[in-house]
């Protein structure tokens, strides 16, 4: 039997999280309601009250009920509602979290998911499930299911919806988990045009007894990627895919912030970095590229994708700031550069080949960076290639200490 954290604004929606705790109850587990209101007075009663979630963060509930503002209070509830979820998780208190919501209970309860683990079951019934979900998302493995009508009282509709969701909760904290976390973790960033050096040099990097993570540097799975990195839980970095900043400089769609590439200085582990892709940019369709790049040299990659090759100028930029980032990286660490191509594109004869612009690339390295630099006369996808950043990680990684890196089961 488990426990599953039922957590919302009671005072506009306790019926309706009332609704979903008998619903899982019924298939067999227990519950724990924890409200997050700020209204008026919970019209069910809680086992968690709304000021013991505030008093969790130390926060005073008396003093921002008093302002009477309600975007003051969901503020502070998704600052607390974290800190009281983190806590009872911690402590194997809770298996699992639901919560049904518009657009204040949403903030709220996704705040609160995104401080659980990976693995952790979490289930949002949302108004806004349909939209835009990044910025409640985060990089958590939250799950987001439409409410399709409001959530707002109890009919054919929602029963159905919110049974749909107590079945759901309670098949994902019943999921019998098949997690080998014997192995030491590996991560490494991975964009189509560098498929196959990844998957060879993960070939290689298994058959010496670890286990690579492949995250696709899209943005997400780059932010995705570093939380991973800072977990704790990575015992080495293959980082040959650093496009990303290519959309943080340029302004593409695919950026991961500036933080990208700053998770391995606070993990002090080792990590292999290359310039994978770092001749793209990503847009859209190929009427969405903003009219400020016209003239530039574009590929359209499908209908829903473009490309734009960044110039010596914008290279030389990227090999200054991957060079920064390395250089503040405390344990073993090495780029390698591809001389021949950064990308299946970027090869001779193909769409993205200028000579100019990759040599800025590396110069730029070169010129900035205080950590080794190995070259080859190969292309990014070339097995050589790849079968050297893979035995350099392992290098490395073997004289490093595995005892501080958790298993990660232990996320689950």
């Amino acid at each position: 039997m488990a426990t599953i954290a039922i957590l919302g604004t009671l005072d506009s929606k306790g019926g309706e999280h009332a609704f979903l705790a008998e619903r899982i109850r019924a298939r067999g587990h227990q519950t724990l309601l924890i409200d997050v209101g700020s209204g008026d007075a919970p019209s069910v009663t809680p086992d968690i009250t709304r000021e013991q979630v505030i008093a969790a963060a130390g926060m005073d509930l008396t003093e921002l009920l008093a302002r009477r503002d309600r975007g003051e209070c969901v503020v502070a509830m998704s600052q607390a509602a974290p800190v009281l979820l983190a806590k009872l998780a911690a402590e194997g208190k809770i298996d699992g979290v639901v919560s049904l919501g518009g657009g204040g209970g949403t903030a709220i309860a996704t705040a609160a998911m995104r401080a659980l683990p990976l693995g952790f079951p979490k289930l949002m019934v949302s108004t806004l499930a349909a939209g835009n979900t990044a910025p409640y998302l985060g990089t958590k493995d939250i799950v987001m299911m439409p409410s399709v009508a409001d959530v707002a009282g109890l009919n054919r509709l929602s029963r159905l919806i919110f049974s749909r969701a107590a079945g759901a909760i309670c098949g994902m904290v019943e999921a019998e988990i098949d997690a080998d976390g014997s192995r030491p973790l590996v991560v490494a960033s991975m964009f189509g045009n560098t498929t196959a050096c990844i998957t060879e040099a993960k070939r290689i990097i298994e058959e010496a007894g670890y286990e690579v993570l492949v995250f696709a540097a899209t943005g997400t799975g780059g932010r995705a990627m570093e939380a991973l990195i800072e977990s704790g839980l990575v015992a080495g970095v293959l980082d040959l895919t650093t496009t990303e900043w290519a959309d943080e400089l340029v302004g593409g769609t695919l950026t991961a912030g500036p933080e990208r590439m700053d998770a391995v200085a606070k993990a002090k582990i080792p990590a292999v970095v290359g310039p994978g892709c770092l001749d793209m940019v990503n847009f859209g369709a190929r009427e969405a590229v903003p009219e400020k790049f016209a003239g530039r040299n574009f590929y359209v990659h499908n209908l829903q994708v473009t490309l734009m090759r960044t110039t010596p100028e914008e290279c030389a930029q990227l090999g200054r700031i991957i060079a920064e980032k390395v250089n503040r990286y405390e344990a073993p660490a090495v780029i390698m550069i591809p001389k021949k191509a950064i990308s299946v594109i970027s090869a001779e004869g193909q769409p993205f080949h200028d000579a100019a612009a990759d040599e800025a690339l590396f110069a730029a390295i070169r010129g900035n960076s205080k950590v080794p630099v190995e070259e080859f006369n190969e292309e990014i996808n070339s097995p050589v290639f790849a079968r050297a950043c893979a035995l350099k990680l392992l290098e490395m990684m073997s004289a490093a200490p595995r005892s501080s890196h958790r298993g990660v089961e232990e996320t689950i």
